[in-house]
């Protein structure tokens, strides 16, 4: 139950300052605000037994290790959607983009820019998948340029894994990119012979196909750094607004805590879903529980913009068919588990 209330703290209040004024201060101020917090023993036993209780959770499962035909089945399922990816990333990137344009903001809804044309440009031209990689690149480059106009703009950083993402993987398919380059590479065809581009396209995909299994890795640090930096300047960091958005959800009748322990419990809780993403550990399973989340928050906050959270489940639904990728520590817990199974098999 009150891992469940710390889980939940940190989703419901996943982006204050869609619904509030942003009100950020310093890292110092941040860990005054915790000290403050926890002062109140009731308020430390509470996060305490939560993080414990996540903790031995995440410990009986190794131990336990439970629904071992289920969740073997469910990773080969996931696997058999790969050929998706590109398409899913896409998407993800693509109406989030064209939904900006047409709304009025930059990136995120925090930037009020308009850049209509830009940004709608860039969404249709990815849905369509032409001159992805291309298309990408401009994309990476309009959002740094928004990045030194208004730092706000970070509170988006999920789309620079996004756009990373793209221009590793290109368009796959359906795409126009794939139908224009089986066209360009058929035999006597007459755009083959007049457009170069097909030829370049092939050349840079030689050139990044050795790392696209660098992809889930890529996606993890993405998601990784932005759930840090939301729960450190979102929540910790800009208190005020964040308890606002507790006081005006009544988010206390929902799990009876004090809003500051609410604020503290989101911060804290996005932090470490963060640090585990770039860790590689659980990434399935916490990739899982943040869909849900995410979900949680667009039927609990009727405020938050939706489009503002398609480019996050689409990255989180990539990690759910990929899983952990390579440097992370779920591979020295499968070879652990594998060991095991032999030695066992072996006795």
């Amino acid at each position: 139950m009150l891992v469940a209330a710390v889980f939940s703290s940190g989703t419901v209040a996943a982006h204050v300052d869609y619904v509030v004024d942003e009100d950020s201060g310093t890292i110092g101020e941040a860990i005054q605000f915790v000290i403050t917090t926890l002062s109140t023993p009731l308020n430390a036993i509470l996060l305490a037994a939560g993080a414990v209780g996540l903790v031995g959770l995440l410990a009986g499962w190794l131990v336990v290790k439970p629904f071992p035909r289920d969740i073997t089945e469910f990773r080969t399922a996931m696997r058999e959607y790969t050929e998706l990816v590109p398409w899913l990333l896409r998407i993800s990137i693509g109406i989030p983009l064209v939904g900006a344009g047409f709304a009025g903001y930059y990136f995120s809804p925090s930037v009020p820019i308009e850049a209509r044309l830009l940004q709608i440009g860039i969404g249709f031209l990815l849905l369509f998948g032409l001159g992805t990689r291309a298309v990408a690149v401009v994309g990476l480059i309009a959002y740094f340029a928004g990045l030194a106009v208004d730092p706000r703009i970070l509170l988006a950083n999920e789309f620079v894994g996004g756009f990373l993402a793209i221009m590793l993987l290109g368009a796959g398919r359906p795409s126009a990119d794939d139908v224009l380059q089986r066209v360009a590479t058929a035999d006597r065809t007459v755009y083959g012979r007049i457009d170069p581009i097909h030829r370049i396209a092939v050349w840079f995909q030689r050139i990044v196909a050795q790392y696209e299994a660098y992809l889930p890795t890529l996606l993890r640090v993405s998601l990784g750094v932005n759930f840090i930096y939301l729960g450190l300047v979102q929540k910790l960091m800009s208190p005020q607004s964040a308890l606002a958005v507790v006081e005006k959800y009544h988010l206390t009748a929902v799990v009876p805590a004090p809003p500051e322990l609410w604020v503290v419990g989101a911060g804290v809780t996005e932090m470490a879903v963060g640090v585990v993403l770039l860790l590689g550990l659980f990434t399935r399973g916490f990739a899982l529980v943040a869909f849900l989340l995410f979900t949680t928050t667009l039927f609990g906050l009727p405020d938050d913009p939706v489009l503002a959270h398609l480019s996050l489940y689409g990255l989180v639904s990539v990690l759910l068919i990929t899983g952990s990728g390579p440097l992370a520590l779920d591979n020295r817990l499968q070879t652990t588990e594998t060991a095991s199974r032999h030695h066992s098999v072996a006795e």
